[in-house]
């Protein structure tokens, strides 16, 4: 975790937490209950409990109330709250298979094997804000009901096995693929497995991901190619743990999560031209761009990310907390430091207003103190 520590006179901070605590708390407005902001601010309730690394939406609400609406201090609030917590039981691998898909799209074809289910989303209306002084009355002629799925279309099957079924698809599958790396116990870092990868883009600050990602299209490092999305889900996962007495394992309950699979052309010169690769994303909520900018940068660090700064990036500079906890910190004195800098200017000023010529200087890399 980035910088979080601060000193300084106890009077004054004292007195700007009273500030922040009462403006909020005594705002002339309505108090938004905890069930007010699950339910209408959902897409950030989501948003914080994936940065946050904790899935309740109770807690991510109180914590987005607290920190006035800024998503990143909420995650950093879910996050510390999360440490204090006892760890009762390690949960059973979610099988994303057992998914009850309530959002299905496939981009990519139009008939994948099982429905293309659009659920809520906002893909296709205009961007025309609406203005209303008042929650706007129940209509009376409201839609119909949606007809109501079979099991089978609420878990179709995956485009990816139509496409495997092709012979298409590059068999990126790890053989002895070992367990899952907890970034919260253990630091990722150069070189890393891929499930500690994945695992950092889960958690990561999701504009920050979605950056790297444009900025793997766009930008200089051109990591992402041909960009395809072959499928985005968001459903229903069963969280399983094991009886203490039975060791069975015992259903508690689900959790929403995002699930994308992207598809690029193999096309380097030691690669299989005649297959397809895939790349794999998933986060807990809605949050359908960050699985869409994990899945593509999954295949973008496993073909670049040994041999260019891809993965440090992903791993190391994603984390919304370790950034902007740098960024915070800025604003905190840095009294001596500055006043040591100004000191070797004049310094350097007086010695070249003396006539002394200059020592020779070994070019630093920039960006080294801050």
């Amino acid at each position: 975790m980035g910088y979080s520590g601060a000193r300084g006179g106890l009077a004054a901070i004292l007195a700007a937490e009273d500030l922040v605590r009462h403006a909020r708390d005594h705002a002339p407005a309505p108090w938004a209950p905890t069930g007010q902001i699950t339910a209408r601010f959902r897409l950030a309730v989501d948003r914080v409990m994936g940065e946050g690394g904790l899935y309740h939406e109770p807690t991510a609400a109180a914590a987005l109330r607290q920190a006035e609406g800024d998503t990143l201090e909420a995650a950093h609030l879910v996050r510390a709250y999360r440490s204090t917590l006892p760890r009762l039981a390690v949960s059973e691998p979610a099988d994303p298979d057992e998914m009850t898909v309530l959002r299905r799209i496939v981009p990519a074809f139009r008939d994948p094997g099982g429905p293309q289910l659009l659920g809520r989303t906002t893909d296709y209306t205009g961007r025309l804000l609406e203005q209303p002084q008042a929650q706007p009355d129940s209509p009376a002629d409201g839609p119909e009901p949606a007809p109501e799925r079979t099991a089978e279309q609420r878990r179709p099957g995956r485009f990816l096995d139509l496409l495997r079924k092709m012979d298409l698809v590059a068999d990126q599958r790890l053989r002895d693929d070992p367990d899952p790396v907890d970034i919260t116990r253990t630091p990722a870092r150069p070189p890393a497995a891929r499930s500690a990868v994945l695992a950092s883009m889960a958690r990561a600050e999701t504009g920050g991901l979605v950056g790297l990602w444009y900025r793997s299209i766009l930008g200089p490092d051109g990591d992402v190619h041909e960009v395809t999305l072959g499928e985005v889900r968001h459903g229903r996962i069963p969280l399983r743990v094991r009886h203490p007495h039975t060791g069975n394992p015992v259903r508690l309950g689900e959790f929403r999560a995002s699930e994308a699979e992207a598809i690029e052309n193999l096309d380097g010169a030691d690669e299989d031209r005649s297959k397809l690769d895939v790349g794999y994303g998933l986060c807990f909520g809605h949050n359908e761009r960050k699985v869409i900018a994990m899945a593509n940068l999954d295949i973008a660090n496993r073909r670049f990310g040994r041999t260019g700064p891809l993965e440090q990036l992903l791993l190391l500079t994603t984390d919304g907390l370790d950034s902007t906890g740098f960024l915070e910190h800025l604003k905190l004195p840095h009294y001596v430091t500055f006043r040591s800098i100004v000191e070797r200017k004049q310094a350097v000023r007086a010695a070249l207003d003396a006539g002394e010529e200059p020592d020779e200087r070994v070019a630093e890399p920039f960006g080294k103190e801050c």
